[in-house]
């Protein structure tokens, strides 16, 4: 599953405040957006994309 937000460093910020770690920032190729992901509790992946 994928969010869409409008400030990926904020939500970044957001998520490690409160202990959610998440992996590097990285560059969608084709569409040239910045993505990143996180596990949810159950430990399966959640998206961040910006856009």
């Amino acid at each position: 599953m994928a969010f869409a937000v409008q400030d990926l460093e904020s939500c970044i910020q957001h998520l490690n405040k409160h202990g959610i770690v998440t992996e590097d920032i990285r560059l969608d190729d084709l569409t040239g957006k910045r993505f990143t992901f996180f596990t949810d509790p159950d430990d399966l992946p959640l998206e961040l994309y910006e856009g």
